[in-house]
């Protein structure tokens, strides 16, 4: 596994970049990124290019013998350009626009701007595109990012008009499909149909989740015009792009497609502040991360290309954006660094390299302090560039369990979760940390991966099965954990002919009659178990394999198949996968809270997330190679498979 850095050379005096150079080499770097906002100074007025400091910056990392991801710069599009077709920039829900002063002030759908960053992208990819420094592209930056991939501008609107044309052929199996006889909203054209955005109430949910389909392919067509842009003029560099955590706003397997390699931007800290987890693991977990965050988007994002990707910005310290920004615990930007290795990384980039003292991230560390001087994750880097100077490089094994991940699934969830605690990020989540916390390794796939070979298979939900899914699950002859709401909607997001689970009914073998959402802290007890959230009511002629203690059924079982009819709690869940395991030959490991482990095909990595020293030598696992078996907080052992 490779190391690196992002790089802004353009933010420091040109007398500063060959001794930053030096000073990346000899903590281990050996990639730099570079690029991705510099289009004012690529190109400070229409058509006048001033390539001679890239240039420069260039050879002066090169000739340090490191090797250079450049990007496009189309996510920072010059004040220039905005003002020359200011109707380029998105409009948000509220009908405002997204304007310009800081980035990603551009709607995927304008033609104008996408005409733009075709040219922008060429024109550096014909300076660049064969030097013998530049060893990969990233297209553009972070999709999506701060809230902009839905537009509902002018630009949006016509190409989603289009966008339904193409897909139903008639306006007759659009208002069908959409179910417009409802509340009066049928159209007679396609040129009637607007966003689905300052509706009085509640929009048609078809209408929004065509919309979001939409929105998606927008992403996939803007990046795949770069990508074939970057393959004509700079062949055989890897392309990819930089994925965000905790984020479903568009569908990273079509963008993964036309990636050679999948990267995401690793904050844990950031991640959990800002999103659901419990006041609890944020303070036990303050200046670590909850155990399963990067975890869980290594294995995601593994999935979402060949099964090649990286991390392309490492959290090195206190981040910025926020609402609190902890500094990490000593030793864990080493964790996440090595923990990113056992899940197969090809390459763990910092960001940044030196903390900028102007602008908008100037409270975000690096590994290096605004004066230059080394910041605590410098040393980190260097320790781990000695582990993998003893290990060796590492080969990602084949996960024996497969969890099912659907970015449709998210959207449906989103668009009508009938229960505003229904968040399809955090049930996926804790089924995943369910199996973690056991030992077991994890591939995250699409719907349409193969899944023969894996010795077990959890859905945490699929609302909208797609064709042919459930004839897979019914080839399948390992144990199947299907979770609440699978199978009950159409693609038109309408409840199915005959209820739900819909196409899952005959491998399931029940009908769910009704549902309902509960309130936050309302629970339902069962046998050391409890339901909330969200619970069903099923109709079969099969007895339950679990029941609450007032007889609702809410586990059921058909032959290798299961369905949980309800939001699990994390007993139940534990109660699952022992008796999945058991009955797939799993091995499972009793882990001390904190503790996390990941194997490759030739060694076992152990992470201490816990604030306190944890002894494990109860693994079992002998004397580790690398650390000790009395693990202290923050600690990463690893241990040669026998």
């Amino acid at each position: 596994m490779k190391l690196g850095c992002c790089y802004f050379p353009e933010h420091w005096p040109e007398a500063m970049w060959a001794d930053d150079a030096r000073r990346m080499r000899e903590m281990g770097l050996s990639l730099v990124r570079i690029g991705e906002f510099a289009w004012s100074r690529i190109e400070p007025d229409p058509g006048r290019f001033d390539w001679g400091w890239l240039d420069r910056a260039i050879d002066t990392l090169a000739d340090a013998g490191l090797t250079i991801m450049l990007c496009t710069p189309t996510a920072t599009p010059p004040k220039w350009l905005v003002d020359t077709m200011p109707d380029m920039v998105a409009i948000d829900a509220d009908g405002r626009p997204r304007g310009f002063g800081s980035r990603r002030h551009y709607c995927f759908s304008h033609q104008g701007y996408r005409e733009q960053s075709r040219r922008i992208t060429r024109t550096v990819a014909e300076r660049y595109g064969k030097h013998p420094a530049v060893a990969a592209w990233q297209t553009d930056n972070e999709y999506g990012c701060h809230d902009t991939v839905l537009s509902f501008s002018d630009a949006a609107a016509a190409r989603f008009r289009k966008w339904c044309e193409a897909r139903y052929g008639s306006i007759e199996a659009l208002n069908g499909a959409w179910g417009n006889v409802f509340w009066s909203m049928e159209y007679r054209s396609f040129d009637e149909i607007d966003p689905p955005n300052l509706t009085v109430t509640e929009a048609n949910p078809a209408h929004w989740l065509d919309y979001r389909r939409f929105a998606s392919d927008e992403v996939v067509s803007f990046n795949r015009e770069q990508v074939a842009i970057l393959r004509e003029l700079s062949p055989g560099r890897d392309v990819t792009h930089n994925f965000m955590g905790f984020f479903t706003e568009f569908d990273h397997y079509d963008v993964g497609r036309d990636l050679d390699v999948a990267t995401w931007d690793s904050y844990p800290l950031g991640f959990l502040e800002q999103f659901w987890f419990s006041e609890s693991e944020k303070r036990d977990y303050l200046r670590q991360g909850h155990p399963d965050i990067a975890a869980f988007h290594h294995d995601l994002y593994r999935g979402c290309s060949s099964g090649r990707w990286g991390v392309i910005e490492q959290q090195p310290g206190p981040v910025n954006w926020a609402r609190f920004n902890p500094a990490p615990s000593d030793g864990m930007v080493a964790l996440w660094t090595l923990e990113a290795m056992a899940h197969g990384a090809e390459f763990v980039s910092y960001f940044r390299w030196r903390q900028a003292p102007f602008a908008q991230e100037q409270m975000h560390a690096g590994l290096l302090r605004p004066d230059s001087a080394d910041a605590p994750a410098a040393a980190e880097a260097r320790q781990v560039r000695d582990v993998i100077g003893t290990i060796g490089a590492q080969e990602i094994a084949k996960a024996k369990v497969a969890l099912v991940f659907s970015y449709e699934a998210a959207w449906v969830c989103g668009i009508q979760p009938q229960g505003q605690s229904f968040r399809y990020l955090e049930l996926v989540y804790e089924w995943y940390s369910a199996l973690r916390r056991r030992g077991v390794d994890v591939d995250i796939v699409s719907p349409e991966a193969p899944l023969e070979g894996y010795s077990a298979v959890f859905i945490p939900t699929l609302p909208i099965v797609p064709e042919g899914f459930a004839a897979k699950l019914g080839d399948l002859a390992c144990p199947v954990l299907i979770g609440p709401r699978s199978g009950s909607k159409t693609t038109s997001f309408c409840i199915p002919e005959g209820l739900a689970p819909g196409e899952l009914k005959e491998l399931l073998g029940l009908t769910v009659t009704r549902v309902e959402s509960l309130r936050n802290n309302v629970s339902n007890v069962g046998n050391g178990f409890s339901v909330s959230r969200w619970l069903e009511y099923v109709l079969t002629e099969e007895a339950p394999e679990l029941a609450l203690d007032d007889g609702h059924s809410v586990v059921f079982a058909n032959a290798n198949i299961r369905y949980c009819a309800a939001w699990p709690d994390r007993s139940l869940l534990d109660l699952l996968v022992e008796r999945i395991a058991g009955e797939a030959g799993l091995i499972l490991m009793d882990l001390p809270e904190g503790i996390r482990v990941r194997r490759t095909a030739s060694h076992i990595f152990a992470f201490n997330y816990a604030a306190h020293t944890i002894d494990a030598s109860t693994l079992g696992l002998g004397e580790p190679v690398v650390g000790s078996a009395q693990m202290e907080p923050a600690a990463t052992s690893i241990w040669t498979l026998a």
